[in-house]
């Protein structure tokens, strides 16, 4: 039986991992800290510092996946992702494993293509992408083996402040959806629980890949009038459409480190964008996605 230690476990990218790595009967390991809860029966909590090389290293021993769900708060990114970098890759190298990490399409930048590939070419515009760009290299130059799954935004369940959740849809059942950005371009959205089930049969099929791979998860592309039109089907409601104030957004990151970040990424809801999924599902040829109205009611009744 194989073992994953999942890095993160408390994020949201990392509990749809443990969730789906153990119903696919692996081991697994939840690395963190502050559990309050007990864990998953049979799955092993491991309290840490990620930076703590030596730390992560011994948590990491006897492993055959590390998932990288390590996701710290965006003002802290350039502090703290080349130090978590470091000692993940640090940590595959002395056990052996792959490490599996969930990227996001910030390393393509504002002037990309609609149509995002593995290889289309990374140029990133914000500090953020570039940041996403240097620690994906690391990876590369290091020579461990690593998988990355690339999505646009999460549509998931339970509030855990990601956009969909903790700001898009929190009025929805009264018939209010805010949507960030112009509604006739198209965007990018995965249902975390299916991203889930396709990092662990990625895993499963580590040893086919090159030691470094990169596959598009195309999960809903949809442009802001179909996403509010989903979201209407979903909760049985008409939806009123209410904007984001991007202009007072900026205003406050003047003096909130937060919200200076969230402004710096505001393109991504006026770029249009579509992850593509070929690569991937010429490697899961047997991978069958939640339908997106399935997914969204999953999602909003929760």
């Amino acid at each position: 039986m194989s073992t994953v230690i999942i890095l993160g476990a408390k994020g949201r990218f990392g509990q749809a991992a443990l969730t789906a790595f153990q119903e696919a009967g692996w081991k697994v390991r939840a690395f963190g800290r502050g559990f309050k809860n007990t864990p998953p029966a049979g799955v092993i909590q491991i309290e840490g510092d990620a930076c703590d090389t030596a730390m992560l290293a011994q948590a990491c021993a006897g492993c055959d996946v590390i998932v990288n769900a390590l996701n710290p708060p965006y003002q802290n990114w350039v502090r703290d992702l080349p130090r978590l970098t470091r000692a993940v890759i640090a940590a595959a190298r002395a056990s052996g494993a792959t490490v599996v990490i969930p990227g996001n399409v910030y390393n393509f930048g504002e002037n990309a293509p609609e149509i995002l590939t593995p290889t289309t070419p990374w140029r990133p515009t914000t500090r953020k992408g570039q940041l996403r760009v240097v620690m994906e290299n690391a990876y590369k130059q290091a020579g461990v083996p690593t998988i990355v799954l690339r999505s646009g935004h999460f549509v998931l369940r339970g509030q855990t402040d990601n956009w969909f959740d903790g700001y898009m849809t929190t009025k929805s059942h009264a018939g209010k959806t805010m949507y960030p950005g112009p509604l006739d371009r198209m965007h990018s959205w995965a249902y975390l629980p299916d991203m889930g089930r396709a990092i662990v049969q990625l895993a499963e099929k580590r040893s086919e890949f090159q030691t470094f791979e990169d596959f598009g998860f195309e999960g809903y592309s949809m442009k802001g009038a179909d996403f509010v039109d989903a979201v209407a089907n979903a909760t049985g409601r008409a939806q009123k459409v209410t904007r984001l104030p991007w202009p007072l957004i900026g205003l406050l990151g003047l003096f909130n480190a937060k919200m200076r970040e969230v402004y710096e990424m505001r393109y991504l809801w006026h770029t249009p964008h579509r992850v593509d999924g070929a690569k991937l599902a010429a490697a899961l040829p047997t991978f069958k996605p939640t339908p997106m109205a399935d997914a969204l009611k999953a999602a909003l009744r929760s």
